[in-house]
């Protein structure tokens, strides 16, 4: 033990720092610098310089607690290397936000907003289907990133939310759909270029400590998907250090006076992750070109992914968030253009409550009004993005990563000087065009709600609170919008859909659609879907249609129950004349009824599977389905 002590010894004196003056200062730590290695001390003389002298007022005597004090600086070294700059920079960004926060500073001093320009898109007319056509041909170039850094809590669900069933007739989770989205996209982009060459897609997933090991055992208990394990890395972010006061002191945790108290920093750090990883300049080595971000719970998202692709691609932009049609006053940021007095500008994401009070203080005393479209000018940012990979590395040798943030204290009264609880620097992935260069290319891409758009995130009874008319991002309308989506696709391609029937599963009014869904590889385009749906099809409202194959398609299909079609790709499937059952019918369930499991209470319904057709074709060749 003697020996560890010594070369410790032996390393703050090699720093010329034996006697510890600069620890003068704080008794408690200079009676333990001993026993620490010289980056620790290091490490130290950095804290006292930034004036957190109080994270070792209460160090005992050397011998007491020695390893509890080694653990400390532990951490501090992991919270130090995991934050770009450091944690001087750190405290420094938090006393200069924390100071403008006192002062109730307005991030838009300044600055002036207009409508940016982007593409709105209709949804299977000629542009829509070209530039389809030209995201999967892009496809095979790109990289998708998912950030997946927190649990259900908010939903009323204790597991990851990338776990949790994007629909519950198939049952499949979000990431699996994810993952099949992508593996279906990579093999339609590689035979469109037909070289020859199987790209494989990579796939990148940001965890945290609260879902890393649950995000890995999930894929590895599912052979990842079919995905190949090599194509898919796990990113993990470090929480940040909380602040206890005006001051920027560092917190201590509640429980161990040994450990600073850290909280997440927010999906912003996606960003600074990539760039410390070396992924993005392997990627440039591969020749990529594109980098698409997505969050955990939006089930309809690769509805839109091809086709945004497309803008980017036929427009050049650098940067292109995906938006959708938002009413005035929604509660979903707005994608807004800003211009600085001092010529500055810039198109970002400016939040809902911000958007308004902005747009009266600067000229326009309607503030943020429908215009003659019935919608806001001013899209609603959905927080996915598509960056070209090339100006996004040369923007992160610059920036390392850092991403703007902000600070978001609650105080204990109207003087600001005290908090009621310990605060932290946070931020967004979105928020990272706010550092290029006027010439940089920034645009949006604005698709129909109901086709993009269906987050999971709100549980029933907060859903249940939302006004009449507004969305409730809950587990219930996340489900419910899938079968809409697929049912109004079905229909613009030529197949008689049934109107919804509107019912209300915990306090939410939704309208109820046949029961739609498809494997990625069927409909992975609006393309794909017009050529397999011909002749006269009908699908009644009570209806379930599953459709897990490549090439099966509906010529005269009269559905009025439940079926579930399972083929192998090189089976061909008509499904035609009438099939006819039971079906499964729709049973309410109340979310506090907790005989049910956690994920059918937060939905509000459940189906009882009274009578289905299920067939399975497992040999290649031509068959077909009539009754």
């Amino acid at each position: 033990m003697a020996s560890g002590t010594d070369a410790a010894a032996a390393g703050v004196a090699a720093l010329g720092i034996s006697g510890g003056e600069w620890a003068e200062a704080c008794p408690p730590l200079r009676r333990n610098l001993h026993l620490l290695a010289s980056d620790e001390v290091e490490l130290a003389k950095m804290l006292l310089n930034e004036g957190q002298m109080h994270l070792f007022e209460h160090w005992p005597e050397p011998g007491v607690d020695d390893d509890k004090k080694k653990g400390f600086f532990d951490q501090v070294r992991r919270l130090n290397s995991s934050y770009p700059g450091g944690l001087v920079s750190y405290i420094q960004n938090a006393k200069k936000l924390l100071a403008d926060s006192k002062a109730g500073k307005n991030p838009y001093d300044g600055f002036t907003p207009s409508v940016p320009s982007g593409e709105a898109l209709t949804f299977g007319n000629d542009n829509f289907v070209s530039l389809e056509a030209a995201g999967v041909k892009e496809a095979r170039n790109a990289a998708f990133v998912l950030v997946a850094g927190g649990l259900g809590e908010r939903l009323g669900y204790k597991g990851i939310k990338v776990a949790l069933s994007r629909e519950t007739t198939t049952g499949k989770c979000f990431l699996q759909h994810y993952i099949e989205s992508i593996l279906s996209l990579q093999e339609a982009s590689c035979k469109m270029v037909g070289d020859g060459y199987h790209t494989k897609i990579p796939f990148v997933i940001m965890t945290s400590d609260d879902t890393n090991a649950l995000t890995i055992k999930l894929l590895e208990s599912n052979s990842y998907f079919g995905m190949e394990p090599s194509q898919v890395k796990i990113q993990k972010q470090e929480k940040v250090a909380c602040l206890a006061d005006n001051d920027a002191r560092l917190a201590l945790d509640p429980n161990d006076k040994y450990k600073i108290q850290t909280k997440p920093h927010g999906h912003g750090d996606v960003h600074s992750l990539l760039y410390s990883s070396g992924l993005l300049e392997q990627w440039k080595n591969e020749e990529r070109k594109w980098v698409l971000f997505f969050q955990d719970t939006n089930g309809l998202l690769f509805n839109a992914i091809p086709s945004a692709l497309g803008v980017s691609a036929t427009k050049g932009y650098n940067v292109n968030s995906l938006a959708v049609s938002r009413k005035a006053k929604e509660a979903i940021g707005g994608i807004t253009k800003l211009t600085h007095v001092d010529g500055r500008t810039m198109v970002i994401n400016v939040e809902y409550n911000q958007l308004d009070p902005l747009l009266r203080a600067t000229g326009h005393p309607d503030g943020d009004a429908n215009c003659e479209t019935g919608y806001s000018p001013y899209p609603g940012n959905i927080n996915q993005l598509i960056l070209e990979l090339g100006p996004y590395i040369e923007e992160l040798k610059k920036t390392h990563g850092a991403i703007s943030e902000f600070v978001n204290p609650k105080y204990t009264d109207s003087t600001k000087t005290a908090f009621k609880s310990s605060t932290r620097l946070e931020c967004m992935m979105q928020d990272y065009p706010k550092t290029l260069p006027p010439s940089a290319k920034v645009g949006f891409t604005v698709m129909d709600t109901w086709l993009a758009y269906a987050p999971v995130k709100n549980n029933p009874e907060d859903a249940a609170k939302v006004p009449k008319g507004n969305p409730y991002h809950s587990a219930t309308s996340g489900e419910t919008a899938i079968y809409r989506a697929n049912s109004l696709i079905l229909r613009k391609a030529g197949a008689q859909i049934a109107d919804p029937v509107v019912d209300t599963f915990n306090g939410q009014e939704v309208e109820v659609w046949p029961r739609i869904t498809w494997s990625p590889r069927w409909g992975l385009t609006f393309k794909d879907i017009k050529e397999k749906v011909r002749g006269n099809s009908s699908i009644s409202q009570r209806s379930a249609l599953v459709i897990n194959g490549r090439n099966i398609s509906l010529e005269g299909l009269l559905l009025d129950g439940t079926l579930i079609v399972n083929a192998v790709d090189e089976a061909e499937v008509k499904l035609t004349g009438p099939v006819q059952n039971k079906g499964w019918t729709i049973q309410h369930v109340d979310y506090k009824d907790t005989s049910e499991k956690e994920e059918i209470r937060i939905r509000g319904f459940k189906f009882e599977k009274v009578e289905q057709l299920e067939v399975n074709y497992t040999e290649p060749g031509k068959h077909s389905l009539s009754a």
